[in-house]
């Protein structure tokens, strides 16, 4: 196995064993974009996870994108990369022309050139989409897309491991509140 396989074999075991022993949403997402973009060189990297109820995209977590570029507003999945959120990975070539972006101008003002869009999904189910910024034109080994695809599916097991998490944590905190409330009404009789 040559050299660079095993080391992206290598850092993606050890994100994986981050991403497994961890329920905290926000480091999940800081693990994936933060090594993404020091892995590939990439200018930076995005994830964001889908609101079906308001059909829009919702920014979770980046590394190296500016603040104003990441605050540009509110990203509409109708507009934006539609095909990624049916399950495929797309690249932009230039993301300054091209019709797929919604914030041309400010890929434009951040010095995004390319843009790789990828599914975040759960057994079968499109939950986000993670996307790579470059600032030159995204030439990938097939070692690199087999990495960023792992990252992506993996990282998605993380996402729902904690969202889970978080609901029976939050089902567990009421029904502790109401057996004291019940216990409260008993005494108070």
């Amino acid at each position: 196995m040559p050299n660079q396989e095993l080391a992206y074999l290598k850092l993606f075991k050890e994100i994986s064993k981050k991403i497994n022993s961890s329920l905290d949403m926000g480091e999940i997402l800081r693990s994936i974009t933060e090594n993404i973009v020091k892995t590939l060189g990439a200018k930076g990297c995005a994830i964001f996870l889908l609101d079906k109820s308001k059909n829009r995209l919702l920014y979770s977590s980046s590394y190296g994108l500016s603040e104003d570029y990441v605050n540009k507003g509110q990203i509409d999945s109708e507009k934006s990369i539609v095909e990624t959120l049916q399950g495929k990975w797309v690249l932009i070539s230039d993301a300054q022309t091209d019709q797929n972006i919604q914030y041309r101008d400010e890929a434009k003002k951040e010095g995004i050139l390319s843009i790789l869009s990828g599914p975040m999904s759960v057994k079968g189910i499109v939950i986000g989409v993670i996307r790579i910024y470059a600032s030159k034109p995204l030439d990938l080994s097939d070692v690199e897309k087999e990495f960023i695809t792992g990252l992506a599916e993996i990282g998605s097991i993380g996402i729902e491991n904690a969202r889970l998490y978080r609901h029976i944590k939050a089902d567990h905190e009421k029904l502790i509140n109401d057996v004291h409330q019940w216990f409260d009404f008993g005494a108070t009789k």
